[in-house]
């Protein structure tokens, strides 16, 4: 259905694009003399930060079994509505065979139990926090009232940690607490508890894979590296009914890479391993911070047996910052075609046939991949185009048996998409993300700034349609918070074949622009726009978004 709203006078467009510059102003200076030099940024390596060597053996390739994330059942239904409890707490677990390592979960696992909604009931989820940190929840991808959108000072706080005076010091642990959100900044408008705090989720959106992660300021990274990610699904009707492949033949699959230490831990840069005061990570890793071990859904280079049939593959990037280039390759080096189905928020229109998926961190791609062609015994290696040496395999399928498949691909597979267009919008904004100085140390910065909770930066109406056009130095996979959006444009021409659909998160390759087009409705409140490189969104490549 197409949306339509009146459009502003062309005074007002100007007055609110010459505002926008106030955050988006180094665009004019960027397309003067850092695109000029988008030539050379493109020949910089397809990869944006530096690579952690384990210190213990590594398993070879496709010999441990893929593990799939227990679903979480809810501690009740009643009212219509379902409730959930998760308790965040420290762990060890087998990852790499005979290794034990020490993890920060929820409910014990990682990745996380899985938590299976349907469109329109809503959840509630009471998170218990046992961990020596503040946590916070995002679910990413989810369309959430802002009091539960996970925005990072909103903390739960662990039962032990210092009191509101204490706080009041920066570097007496007070990083990421309520009441200084970081950096020694105060954020008037934090919202912590102690202990607990429930989360609610209307689940008024369509059917797509999603994910829920910490996001607490400045340690969102050494975070989710810990263990701290786990998947939610929300489906409807309509999609059950379209005959897409299910129960065993659909497959959740994160995708992430760590590092290992020589006593089984994960390996990570912090400048504080405790995660308590010091944010920040060692000056070799500020790009970004990449493992040199694949794991799918927290195994080593995993393989599934599959029976020789369709499958549909719910694929996440939930690395800090690696991209990865996946392939289906045979034992006869035949590539088998990724239909691509769906994107971060849900089914695209039609199918898209790909031959290599580019994914960037925080990216949702839903495939479909037919193994009816490859016979029995055969493996089918899923490979990143973009890694070498060990991080160029990610997993692997074993064809076990030929099965009946009564699965199809249907022609149209949503009818639902909006109809957004460029002469909808009611002003268009610049955003420029690049690396600069932040309070005299190196940060990621969105038009000229870092991140300070207290600042408003973008103030947006309600049901308005913008238009946002961003530009890249190095990688940046950029996420906006509770809304989806249309890539319009990518460097000034049609957008690629995996931009189709409704996205949250664009992948912004060096010296890259991009136009995205996207409807503020929802929820009134405060939200977030930021570079989902972890490592960049706790080093300031992060900004309120303000929905009045």
């Amino acid at each position: 259905m197409r949306e339509h709203h009146d459009r502003r006078s062309g005074h007002a467009r100007d007055m609110t694009r010459r505002q926008a510059l106030g955050i988006g102003g180094t665009l004019g200076l960027m397309a003067a003399t850092g695109l000029s030099t988008s030539a050379a940024l493109a020949r910089r390596p397809p990869v944006t930060g530096a690579e952690l060597r384990s210190a213990v053996p590594l398993p070879p390739a496709f010999q441990v079994p893929l593990p799939l994330p227990s679903v979480l059942a809810p501690v009740s239904t009643s009212g219509g509505a379902d409730h959930y409890e998760i308790t965040q707490r420290e762990t060890t677990a087998e990852i790499l065979p005979g290794v034990r390592t020490p993890l920060w979960t929820y409910d014990g696992t990682f990745p996380g139990p899985t938590i299976e909604s349907r469109r329109g009931r809503p959840i509630t989820v009471t998170h218990r926090n046992d961990l020596p940190v503040p946590t916070v929840v995002h679910l990413h991808g989810g369309r959430t009232p802002a009091d539960s959108d996970g925005y990072p000072t909103d903390l739960v706080l662990p039962e032990i940690w210092p009191d509101a005076a204490h706080m009041m010091h920066p570097g007496q642990g007070g990083h990421g607490t309520g009441h200084h959100a970081g950096h020694g900044m105060r954020d008037p408008r934090a919202a912590p508890t102690k202990l607990t705090r429930d989360y609610t989720f209307p689940l008024d959106q369509r059917p797509a894979l999603l994910w829920y992660h910490d996001h607490r300021m400045d340690f969102t990274a050494p975070a989710i590296w810990r263990g701290l990610a786990g998947l939610q699904i929300v489906r409807d009707d309509a999609e059950d009914s379209l005959g897409l492949p299910a129960g065993r033949r659909e497959l959740p699959l994160m995708i992430t890479d760590r590092a290992f230490a020589a006593d089984g831990s994960l390996d990570y840069p912090a400048l504080d391993p405790t995660l308590r005061e010091r944010p920040g990570v060692r000056e070799a890793y500020l790009a970004g911070v990449l493992g040199d071990v694949i794991l799918v859904n927290g195994a080593p280079w995993p393989v599934h047996e599959v029976d020789a049939a369709r499958y549909r593959l719910r694929i996440l990037n939930a690395s800090n910052a690696r991209h990865y280039e996946l392939e289906a390759i045979g034992d006869d080096g035949h590539r088998l075609d990724l239909v691509q189905i769906g994107a971060d928020q849900g089914l695209l229109a039609a199918p898209v046939t790909h031959r290599l998926l580019p994914i960037a961190p925080a990216e949702r791609y839903d495939v479909i991949v037919d193994f009816s062609g490859v016979p029995v015994g055969g493996l089918v290696r899923v490979v990143n185009r973009l890694g070498s040496g060990r991080t160029r395999d990610v997993m692997a399928f074993r064809i076990a048996r030929n099965a009946t498949d009564d699965s199809h691909i249907p022609r149209v597979l949503s009818n639902d998409l909006p109809a957004w267009h460029r002469s909808d919008a009611v002003r268009v904004r610049d955003f420029s993300f690049r690396a600069g100085r932040m309070r005299g140390d190196h940060g990621w910065l969105i038009g000229g700034l870092p991140f300070d909770p207290a600042r408003s930066d973008v103030t947006v109406d309600l049901g308005d349609v913008e238009v946002w056009r961003l530009v890249a130095d190095v990688h940046h996979p950029i996420h906006l918070h509770l809304v989806g959006f249309q890539v319009l444009t990518r460097g000034g021409r049609p957008p690629l074949p995996h931009d189709a659909g409704l996205k949250d998160t664009v992948s912004l390759r060096p010296g890259e622009s991009a136009e995205i087009i996207t409807r503020f409705d929802g929820y009134r409140g405060r939200y977030l726009f930021h570079c989902h490189n972890a490592e960049h969104e706790d080093m300031g490549m992060m900004a309120n978004l303000e929905i009045i």
